[in-house]
């Protein structure tokens, strides 16, 4: 079994590398692999997409790779193997990304990213730390995570999907602010997983052993 995690120079890949193989070291799950080449997302049996910075930035920079979203595409839409996209790696999911411009995503889930804003004004934009999940709808890769778990978070855009049953989790943050998505054999969590100590690691170690 192989895992991609796809290098496209918009996400910390290396805590998420260490994070990703000391849970496949731990469950049996194969390679972890770091990767920028598309023959690699096609031979993949699943693929995870980090991303840190600005949706326009982030979505330019897989663009530029040649033949690479080609690839994650075919693979995830065609052959349908499990995908994980990590903050605005989860936000390109969305149809559009409101960020400084307007911004096609992948479409995979329905729905756009905005700006949060918390109906407390003394609450700051970027939302960065730790905030409790709250669980929305079941799904295999959130055994043994409950509401009221944690997890690490760093962004000021969020996505408001278009159909609750989608969103699979989110935190209060003076107002819903969408933590997890998914759909088939498509996921995504805005927070950080690598970062989130037990909470992360458990969904990384789900991920790796989910068969969709």
């Amino acid at each position: 079994m192989l895992t991609v995690l796809v290098d496209y120079d918009s996400g910390n890949l290396h805590s998420a590398a260490k994070a990703f193989q000391r849970m496949a070291d731990e469950t049996g799950a194969g390679e972890i692999l770091v990767s920028a080449r598309p023959e690699d997302a096609a031979r993949a049996d699943r693929i995870v997409l980090p991303g840190d910075g600005a949706f326009p930035h982030c979505r330019r920079a897989l663009s530029l790779q040649t033949g690479l979203f080609e690839a994650i595409d075919d693979a995830v839409t065609k052959r349908a193997i499990p995908f994980l996209g990590i903050c605005v790696g989860m936000q390109m999911l969305a149809t559009w990304g409101r960020e400084y411009e307007d911004t096609k995503g992948f479409g995979w889930i329905g729905g756009e990213v905005t700006r949060i804003t918390p109906a407390d004004p003394a609450l700051k934009v970027p939302h960065m730390g730790w905030n409790d999940l709250v669980i929305d709808n079941p799904h295999p890769v959130l055994a043994g995570i409950s509401t009221g778990d944690h997890a690490y978070f760093v962004h000021s855009f969020a996505m408001r999907v278009d159909s609750p049953a989608e969103r699979l989790a989110h935190v209060d943050y003076a107002g819903d602010v969408t933590a997890i998505v998914g759909r088939d054999n498509i996921l995504g969590a805005q927070f950080h997983p690598e970062k989130s100590q037990a909470t992360g690691l458990r969904l990384i170690a789900n991920f790796l052993s989910w068969k969709p």
